[in-house]
């Protein structure tokens, strides 16, 4: 039997992390009836770090590329645009309506230094990929000190 070292603060931390999904997946299953969610939706996003750059993959399928903004200014990443409804036929009638239309936007902020003019972005198959490459450390200078006596 090995011995584990008992950290009170672990179940604390997920006990926080359920409770932020539970109200994560609450409020995405809300009906878009007023204030700000009706005038935006949601789209799942993945983040990710590699020892080069930032990776942001949003799904964003049914949108033209030419609908779809991202803007990076002062270490904020933002990707917006609309999802346009399609032309209903005459005499049609929808049996079931799920998609979302309208505007959609996110938001992430960044904490890790970003080479801005080298940032790449590309849409395909309904997944925007954003590659945000990581600038090189400010490496600290070591500073001799002399003492005279």
């Amino acid at each position: 039997m090995d011995l584990v070292r008992w950290d009170p603060f672990r179940d604390l931390t997920n006990l926080q992390q359920s409770i932020n999904k539970l109200f994560e997946e609450s409020f995405l299953q809300l009906p878009k009836r007023a204030g700000m969610f009706a005038s935006a939706w949601t789209f799942p996003v993945d983040v990710q770090e590699t020892a080069d750059s930032v990776i942001v993959r949003a799904e964003i399928p049914g949108v033209e590329k030419d609908d779809i903004k991202v803007h990076f200014v002062n270490n904020q990443l933002t990707i917006q645009g609309e999802r346009k409804q399609e032309a209903r036929e005459e005499g049609a009638r929808f049996l079931k309506l799920e998609r979302t239309y309208g505007n959609f936007y996110r938001s992430f902020t960044l904490d890790i230094p970003v080479k801005v003019d080298e940032i790449k972005a590309n849409y395909k198959n309904g997944v925007l990929e954003i590659i945000l490459p990581k600038k090189e450390e400010v490496k600290p200078k070591e500073i001799q000190v002399e003492v005279k006596e």
